[in-house]
């Protein structure tokens, strides 16, 4: 009994998906809900679970194409598939064919030598074979596309002394293809950029009394962040809000993205109504966000709708940044790495935890007191709360 594997709907708004890699080869057996092929949308990777047993009898789609929601892209059977006709020996449960001489006269070329061959649009009649038998090695096909793409050198000029050519490093730069992810975060910054009217205001607080909160707990800096953040914004619930054509949407629900580094990029995930949340439960959303983004487990819906995103740029040691806003949102808050100086208190010298914080906002929406505003609140909320209560 087969069972197709489609494209799936990761999220209302997504049409297609690109297939990045098949994590079972063809005719590999795979187990239910065992990760069977890798996708990316314009909003999320992740791995694809396999919705039944059995093996990778037929692939439709390559590596690397992008295809409608619902394309068949393989098929999975209950048994492994059969061999075709020509089978003269099995070795360890492998059939072994014999191979199939070339018609009279038609050289023999890999298959490896075929696909390099297409891939250069090269004529393997043209090259002449080192191989045995005078057969075309990928060598010999190699170096003919050198050979060939090499331009001749020019003659110097009279009186000149010849020129040194240049090292292979030097001319041949090593291409890495954009993935998807990459070609989306591009796209998203330089419309942000076009669209909003990007400003950045800084601000230095003081996390003395969140370390001594901290300590015997397992608790990062970003639930604290979150918490001071949310609240500031029942102040001024401007910095919730994004520009419409028809004016100001201000949000009634406070959904917090947290931006978190990838290999490939970055993903937002968002913490919904984190205003009505503890320190415990943001800590707790925030780690399993963060692990499931990294392990390509988030379901699409878990990286929409925020409406107020925080990095945590701090986390490899950078001091100040100035992020760019997160479409359409009104504004987004960095937050530096938290580093013991020396600063002055009641007109005295003393060593205390500080942190830089940036706010990017869109100037449109908001003015510079008003973001000023809020990052002292923010600053109030970090310095000055009882977070034994709001644990």
């Amino acid at each position: 009994m087969a069972t197709d594997i489609v494209m799936p709907q990761l999220g209302e708004s997504i049409a297609e998906g690109t297939l990045v890699k098949w994590l079972i080869q063809p005719g590999g057996a795979v187990e239910k809900d065992q990760p069977l092929l890798e996708v990316e949308t314009e909003k999320v990777a992740l791995d694809v679970p396999s919705p039944a047993a059995g093996f990778l009898a037929e692939v439709m789609v390559q590596e690397g194409a992008t295809v409608p929601v619902g394309t068949l892209l393989a098929r999975l059977d209950t048994k492994p598939a059969q061999p075709t006709d020509g089978i003269v020996s099995r070795v360890g449960g492998v059939g072994i064919r014999a191979k199939q001489a070339s018609p009279q006269g038609e050289p023999h070329y890999s298959p490896a030598v075929r696909q390099l061959a297409r891939e250069h649009g090269v004529d393997l009649a043209v090259i002449t074979g080192t191989g045995e038998g005078g057969r075309v090695t990928k060598k010999d096909l190699l170096d003919h596309v050198s050979a060939r793409q090499a331009p001749p050198p020019e003659p110097p000029r009279t009186g000149e002394a010849p020129t040194t050519s240049p090292e292979p490093h030097e001319t041949q730069d090593e291409i890495v293809p954009f993935t998807s992810m990459r070609k989306t975060i591009a796209d998203r910054m330089i419309v942000s950029r076009r669209t909003s009217a990007h400003v950045t205001t800084f601000f230095e607080a003081d996390f003395g009394g969140i370390d001594t909160f901290r300590s015997g707990r397992t608790l990062t800096y970003l639930p604290f962040v979150i918490s001071a953040v949310t609240r500031a914004m029942q102040d001024l619930p401007l910095l919730n809000s994004s520009w419409q054509d028809r004016g100001l949407a201000i949000k009634k629900y406070i959904h917090i993205g947290i931006a978190v580094a990838l290999e490939e990029g970055l993903l937002v995930p968002v913490i919904r109504h984190a205003g009505q949340k503890g320190l415990t439960q943001l800590a707790h959303e925030v780690a399993d966000l963060a692990e499931r983004a990294r392990s390509k487990r988030l379901t699409p819906n878990e990286v929409l709708d925020g409406t107020f995103t925080i990095t945590n740029h701090g986390g490899f040691g950078s001091l100040f940044s100035t992020p760019i806003i997160h479409q359409p949102q009104a504004a987004i808050l960095g937050v530096g790495s938290v580093q013991k100086r020396a600063v002055v208190i009641a007109d005295a010298i003393a060593i205390r935890p500080m942190c830089y914080l940036s706010l990017s906002f869109d100037h449109r929406i908001i003015d510079g007191a008003t973001a000023d505003r809020f990052m002292a609140k923010v600053k109030q909320h970090l310095q000055q709360s009882d977070w034994e209560k709001l644990l």
